[in-house]
């Protein structure tokens, strides 16, 4: 059984069928199913050919935009927004579309369908399918647009803390990182498949329609943009952290291998004054181990003077 299916008027208004029948009186009838749904196999396999109906049940898709007959097959993905779930695991929705009739199937809940639900269900559903397609877009792109927004916000944070060399980096970089590379997996067939549709020349799209898809595909096209520069700059971010750390190791070490240098000396002169032979100076006189401190503290003062005069320090 579909989740919805609704006649739509050429005014907007809408009614729900009692019949069966694949279209109706309206303008054109939307139905809308979910994939896992064990009749909309079936069904599809019924009423349509078996390439849009293949294209409709296919468990795996990714965006695209062809022809068929007079009509359309379009494979779009939206933000996932839903609850629990990563924003870049992007939802999909699978549509067929004609003059008459628009069939769209979705796996998980699509937000942006679900928003032309409501509208459908207030009687002020995009009256024609050409303006279906557009308001989807519309939304989708919306939706891409502000989530590339607010990680483009996180880089920012992230490089105005580089200001501080002795910031730890970020736990969350690699993952925001991951994530905009599978945003952009999606995103750039999502570019093309919305060019392709604002160029198709069918009277299924009228020319007002195109000019909107138009604005839309170039939408898109800079949310790819922004995705491959977020990419260089995250990467930027993480090398600039991993340089900082390099260097405070590099200067750890230094400080190490100074302290080293100097006590070397003192600790021959330590452990030769530590063997237990006969023969070692001053062992019966009072005042011994405080010349030998005294001597050891000056031998250190002298390499400390040594290692300036060399620049090592």
């Amino acid at each position: 059984m579909p989740i919805c299916v609704f006649d739509i008027y050429a005014d907007g208004t809408t009614s729900v069928p009692t019949d069966i029948n694949l279209t109706g009186p309206g303008a054109y009838r939307w139905w809308h199913f979910d994939l896992t749904d064990e009749m909309l196999e079936p069904w599809v396999r019924k009423h349509l050919h078996e390439i849009p109906a293949g294209s409709l049940i296919q468990k795996q898709t990714r965006p695209r935009c062809d022809k068929f007959s007079g009509g359309l097959i379009l494979n779009l993905r939206g933000i996932n927004m839903n609850v629990g779930q990563d924003a870049d695991e992007m939802v999909s929705v699978r549509m067929f579309v004609e003059n008459d009739l628009l069939i769209t199937v979705r796996r998980k809940k699509v937000f942006a369908i679900d928003a032309i639900r409501q509208l459908a269900e207030a009687q002020n559903a995009p009256p024609s399918p050409a303006e279906f397609l557009e308001d989807l877009v519309s939304r989708l792109t919306l939706r891409v647009q502000e989530h590339v927004a607010s990680i483009d916000e996180q880089a920012e944070f992230f490089e105005i803390d580089l200001e501080d060399k002795e910031t730890p980096m970020p736990h969350e970089l690699p993952e925001i990182r991951r994530s905009v590379i599978r945003l952009r997996r999606y995103l750039d067939p999502q570019r093309a498949a919305l060019s392709k549709l604002a160029a198709l020349d069918m009277p299924l799209i009228p020319p007002e329609s195109q000019l909107e898809l138009h604005e839309q595909a170039n939408s898109a096209l800079i949310a790819v943009e922004e995705l491959d520069e977020l990419r260089e700059r995250l990467v930027s971010v993480q090398e600039e952290h991993d340089a900082n750390v390099a260097q405070r190791q590099a200067r750890h070490g230094y400080v190490l291998s100074v302290a080293a240098a100097i006590f070397l000396p003192l600790g021959f002169i330590t452990g030769l004054f530590g063997v237990n032979v006969g023969g070692m100076p001053g062992t019966d006189h009072p005042w011994a181990f405080a010349l030998l401190c005294l001597g050891m503290t000056a031998l250190a003062v002298l390499m400390f003077a040594v290692l300036r005069w060399v620049r090592w320090i």
